[in-house]
C-alpha cells in the first residue's frame, strides 16, 4: 500500500487538477453546488452497487468519482469565499474528536451501543432540537425508516428483545389484512406502511440490512427473470405468448443456477 506521503501527493494532484479544469474546462467551469447534486446522488449509488457485488476494483474507482465530487464542491464554496477543502476536512476531524470522547477525552464505554447513543446525546448538546434532523428528508422511504430506527434506539427508545418486535410485525400484518378484508385502500395503505416499518424494525434486531436484503432479492429476481427470457429466445417464443406454466419451468431452472 501507498505510504502516507504518496497518499497526500495523490490528494495534492487531484487538487492541482480539479484547479486546472475549473479554469480550463468549459464542462467544468460550468458546474454549480446545484448541477453536481444529481450526479453525486447517482455516484453514490453506483458506489452502492459495487459494494452489494463485492467488486473491490469498482469500489475503488467509485470512490474516486465520489472524492472528485467532494474537491469540485469545496473548489465552489472556496470560490463563493465559503469554504475550501481545508475547511471541509477540519470541520469533520473537530466532529469526530467532539463525537469520540471515549478516545479523546475521559468517557468511558463497555461496547458499540454505548458509542452509538453518547453520538446521538452528543448531537443534541450541539444544539439540534430532534434526534431526527440528522436524517435527510430525500431518503428513499426503505433507508430512511431504518435510519429513524437506528436514531431513537441511540437514545434509549427501543423494544428490549426481538420477540418483542417480532410480535409486533404479527400484529401489523394482521391488522392490515382486515383492512384489506374491509377492501378499504386507505387505510389499507396505511397499515402496510406500518407493517413494512415493523419488519424494518425486526430485520434491524437481527441485524440485518433491510436495504441490502432487498436490493439482493431485486437482482436475484432479475437474473432469474432473464434466464426465462433468454429460454424463451432459444425456444424462439415470445414471452407473451408463453403460458405460466412454461415460464414457471425456466423459473424452477433458474434457481437451480448460481449467477454472478
Amino acid at each position: 500500500m501507498n505510504s502516507r506521503e504518496n497518499q497526500l501527493q495523490a490528494f495534492n494532484r487531484l487538487l492541482d487538477i480539479m484547479d486546472n479544469l475549473r479554469e480550463k474546462c468549459p464542462w467544468d467551469k460550468k458546474q454549480t453546488l446545484e448541477s453536481l447534486r444529481p450526479l453525486t446522488i447517482e455516484e453514490t449509488y453506483e458506489l452502492g452497487d459495487a459494494i452489494l457485488e463485492n467488486n473491490l476494483e469498482e469500489i475503488k474507482k467509485e470512490l474516486g468519482d465520489i472524492l472528485l465530487h467532494i474537491v469540485f464542491y469545496a473548489k465552489i464554496g472556496s470560490e463563493k469565499k465559503a469554504f475550501d477543502i481545508a475547511d471541509v476536512a477540519n470541520e469533520i476531524c473537530e466532529k469526530l474528536i467532539s463525537r469520540h470522547p471515549h478516545i479523546y477525552g475521559d468517557v468511558k464505554v463497555e461496547n458499540e451501543e454505548e458509542v452509538a447513543q453518547n453520538w446521538e446525546k452528543l448531537k443534541i448538546k450541539e444544539g439540534r432540537k430532534s434526534i431526527l434532523e440528522g436524517v435527510p428528508k430525500s431518503l428513499p422511504s426503505l433507508v430512511k425508516a431504518w435510519r429513524i430506527q437506528e436514531k431513537v434506539s441511540g437514545v434509549g427508545f427501543d423494544w428490549e428483545n426481538k420477540n418483542q418486535v417480532f410480535e409486533k410485525v404479527e400484529e401489523e400484518l394482521q391488522e392490515f389484512k382486515q383492512e384489506v378484508e374491509k377492501q378499504d385502500k386507505e387505510k389499507a395503505e396505511t397499515e402496510f406502511g406500518d407493517f413494512i416499518f415493523s419488519m424494518i424494525n425486526y430485520a434491524r434486531f437481527l441485524d440485518i440490512n433491510p436495504e441490502n436484503a432487498l436490493e439482493k432479492t431485486n437482482q436475484k429476481f432479475i437474473d432469474r427473470f432473464q434466464y426465462i427470457e433468454k429460454q424463451a429466445q432459444k425456444n424462439q417464443k415470445n414471452l407473451k405468448e408463453m403460458s405460466l406454466k412454461e415460464m414457471d419451468k425456466f423459473w424452477k431452472e433458474a434457481k437451480s443456477i448460481k449467477f454472478d
